[in-house]
């Protein structure tokens, strides 16, 4: 079974369209942030929607249902105040359906999706060089063979005794200095996992021409050509 694993897609139409056709007709994993930072959170909540992805909520998704903002900076501030004017209340409702962390059962594997971390579902940034030493824990409390997160808008898979823990990336505004859309092929099969990262380029001039004509801060726009 394959399945298409997703994160911090911000609102990005673009990038998320780029992603969706290039692959097949799988499905689709979200772990949160849906909305912030792009000019197209209505068109990412009707694709999600549509599509019917399984997800959980992001720190931007919650601060978007919630007003909520102690935790973010002035630019990113303004970008969650301009989304929540955006978006009627029954786009507020399909979102706000969406768990802080979710577990769901594959084929053969149970997977736990977060967007932060199993402990701080929201907030905290998890990078392998900090949180290695974390992970079999998380798996074992958790009892899941794999746990896929996001947030840092930075891909990597990470394989120990107890699973695997993935972070696919993000769709819209990527951070790995690779200005390209990032997503992850999960393919289970005979009692393995293999996760796949790809990446693959999309219209970032179109998708900073919104944000910048939305009234957006341009630094949102121009660090999409840059990957950061």
């Amino acid at each position: 079974m394959d399945i298409i694993l997703i994160s911090d897609i911000h609102s990005n139409l673009e990038a998320l369209d780029a992603i969706s056709e290039a692959i097949p007709n799988l499905p689709i994993y979200c772990v949160g942030d849906f909305v912030g930072y792009g000019a197209n959170p209505k068109e990412i909540i009707q694709w999600a929607k549509e599509k019917k992805v399984k997800a959980v909520l992001g720190n931007h998704d919650y601060a978007t249902l919630t007003g909520d903002v102690k935790w973010f900076n002035d630019i990113a501030t303004s970008a969650i105040n301009w989304t929540s004017k955006q978006i009627n209340s029954a786009e507020k409702k399909f979102l706000s359906s969406f768990p802080k962390i979710n577990i769901v059962k594959l084929k053969d594997f149970k997977m736990l999706m977060v967007h932060g971390s199993p402990t701080n579902n929201l907030f905290e940034y998890v990078h392998p060089a900090t949180h290695e030493h974390l992970f079999n824990g998380y798996l074992k409390k958790n009892k899941v063979d794999i746990i896929v997160l996001g947030h840092t808008h930075i891909p990597f898979t990470w394989k120990g005794k107890n699973g695997i823990v993935i972070n696919p990336g993000s769709v819209g505004q990527p951070r790995s200095k690779n200005s390209k859309a990032q997503y992850v092929i999960l393919k289970e099969k005979n009692g393995n996992i293999e996760a796949i990262h790809k990446t693959i380029p999309y219209d970032i001039e179109t998708t900073a021409k919104k944000i910048k004509t939305a009234g957006l801060p341009r630094f949102l726009a121009d660090r999409l050509f840059k990957g950061i």
